[in-house]
């Protein structure tokens, strides 16, 4: 099995990480399934990286059917220490333009038709989702954008739809009097599974539209989405190669690779052997196989 450093998702408009040395595609299979696409393995600055495409090559799945879990669970099996996501939202204020970039700390998770937890079934854990962001890849991000040029927000909250329908304006101006800032369709669930994988997770939501609430610009359509991400994935690539090159290696500016401390509940004895197994990976550090009766 391959051994990374960082993950990458890529969300809509970004299919491929560039300037990867080494590249090799690898097929991953997980206790959850498979994930939307072949997983890329490559070095950028440095650093052992592992990209996949959240839609798949193509952008054959959409946000309900994407299968978080064995996107996730995947990074786990690589060895992820941390995972890098890139998605495209909508603006759900004024001050945040088409093309900017939000860096947000906060979600509000709305969708209805998703697997969201690694822990049913025989053991349950309940992590806490308080600060769901990194906050040293959050602040390490926001300079390195910041040194680019890019027009970029810090902090906010990302309200996660199911879609994969737009808004319509009635949802849209609830969202805004709610006080969410950006709107999207994958987030939340991704952050969720990420703290209780305990790999440390940073959301990148690039900004293509103003949803459908602006009464003086055109509300969203597939074309408009298209040609902001076009920029915004140029954008993506050059802040990822700055992040990963100024990166440190050790995790000990944040608490996100203990998440899942004091969060199992079920007695050891009770899980079934076939369950352990199958999360070993990731209850393995507080649950010894020997504990399993």
């Amino acid at each position: 099995m391959e051994n990374v450093e960082i993950g990458i998702i890529g969300g809509s408009g970004f299919y491929k990480m560039m300037n990867l040395k080494n590249p090799d595609y690898i097929e991953l299979d997980t206790p959850f399934g498979k994930p939307s696409e072949k997983i890329l393995i490559g070095n950028l600055n440095g650093h052992s990286i592992a990209f996949l495409s959240r839609h798949g090559i193509g952008h054959r799945l959409n946000p309900s059917q994407v299968n978080y879990r064995a996107n996730l669970f995947a990074m786990k099996m690589l060895n992820a220490q941390r995972i890098i996501s890139i998605t495209a939202v909508g603006s759900l204020k004024e001050e945040i333009e088409p093309c900017d970039l939000v860096i947000p700390d906060q979600f509000f998770d709305n969708t209805f038709k998703r697997e969201k937890t690694f822990f049913d079934h025989g053991v349950i854990a309940h992590v806490s989702m308080a600060e769901p962001i990194c906050p040293y890849m959050a602040n390490l991000a926001f300079k390195e954008a910041k040194k680019m040029g890019i027009n970029v927000h810090k902090n906010g909250t990302y309200f996660n739809m199911e879609g994969p329908q737009f808004s319509s304006k009635a949802e849209s101006n609830a969202y805004r009097k709610l006080g969410f800032d950006i709107i999207g369709m994958t987030q939340a669930v991704e952050a969720k599974l990420a703290k209780e994988l305990e790999i440390c997770f940073l959301s990148l939501a690039f900004v293509t539209d103003y949803d459908c609430w602006h009464q003086e610009v055109e509300s969203v359509t597939v074309e408009m989405v298209v040609k902001n991400l076009n920029e915004n994935t140029k954008n993506a690539n050059r802040l990822i190669e700055c992040i990963i090159e100024n990166i440190d290696k050790y995790r000990s500016s944040c608490k996100c690779e203990n998440s899942l401390e004091n969060s199992i509940l079920s007695d050891p004895g009770l899980i079934p052997l076939e369950i352990y197994k199958k999360l070993e990976l990731i209850i393995g550090k507080y649950i010894k196989k020997q504990e399993i009766k």
